[in-house]
């Protein structure tokens, strides 16, 4: 007989299974935090391509239209014959021709190496002395071919003479700025006629920056005027970057044998 009033017992098979856990969720704030990342990596790739799209379109202006190859005093013989081949006298005549070569003289058919620039200080300010050798420096001689590397043609001038003084600047523009390494440059002026060359003009990279940055068409004019037609703005580019930089020149030898150019700033 059975108990109605008794407890049923169900089958352990028949009794309803546990609710299964609940997968666990990822952490939110991480996940925002990389989808973050990867939207802010795309933005970025989309600017990258938009702005190298940009300058292959309209790349950034070259700093001059013609420019040596190579390097070193090869680099130079190429500047000294592009720069040389652009300045003319009223008679079309070439104002000078350009040798340019390492820091050195060759007195007595030798040629002895120039191992450091002398600049006397003005009065109560001290001697400044510089190495050069041919990795830092380079030389440049413009000369007129006529005695002593005169120009022998034509009156001369004092426009003729900042002409002098506006391809000593082309040249070591475009030294600084293709001839690696170079930081100095020195160029020697033709004299008058008549007389013994004097006069040098001695210029350093460093007093350059600027002018390195911009393209060179902003700091003298591409075309090459006459003497007698120098603008005033060229004018005051040329006086402000080489005047003062003008020096008498003579050399001096040490007691161990190295050769001193001496330069004594103008009064």
């Amino acid at each position: 007989m059975t108990n109605p009033d008794a407890t049923a017992i169900v089958p352990r098979a028949e009794q309803e299974p546990a609710p299964a856990p609940r997968p666990r969720q990822p952490n939110r704030a991480r996940v925002l935090v990389i989808y973050g990342v990867l939207g802010l990596a795309l933005v970025a790739a989309i600017v990258g391509t938009v702005v190298y799209a940009g300058r292959a379109v309209n790349p950034a202006p070259t700093w001059s239209a013609w420019k040596p190859s190579g390097g070193g005093l090869g680099a130079a013989k190429q500047i000294a014959d592009h720069v040389g081949g652009t300045y003319h006298l009223p008679s079309g005549q070439q104002l000078v021709d350009v040798i340019a070569k390492t820091p050195s003289v060759s007195p007595a058919n030798q040629q002895i190496p120039i191992h450091y620039i002398a600049v006397r200080g003005a009065r109560g300010v001290v001697d400044s002395i510089f190495p050069v050798d041919s990795s830092n420096s380079l030389m440049y001689s413009l000369c007129g071919l006529g005695a002593s590397c005169s120009i022998d043609t034509g009156t001369p001038s004092v426009a003729r003479g900042t002409l002098v003084r506006r391809e000593i600047l082309e040249l070591a523009l475009y030294t600084f700025k293709y001839v690696g390494g170079v930081n100095n440059v020195i160029a020697f002026m033709p004299p008058t006629p008549g007389a013994q060359p004097t006069l040098a003009v001695y210029l350093q990279k460093s007093d350059f920056t600027q002018e390195l940055k911009h393209p060179l068409s902003q700091t003298l004019n591409a075309k090459v005027p006459l003497p007698a037609a120098i603008s005033a703005k060229e004018q005051q580019t040329i006086d402000s970057t080489t005047q003062s930089r003008v020096y008498k020149f003579s050399l001096s030898q040490a007691q161990q044998g190295d050769a001193i150019l001496v330069l004594q700033p103008l009064a």
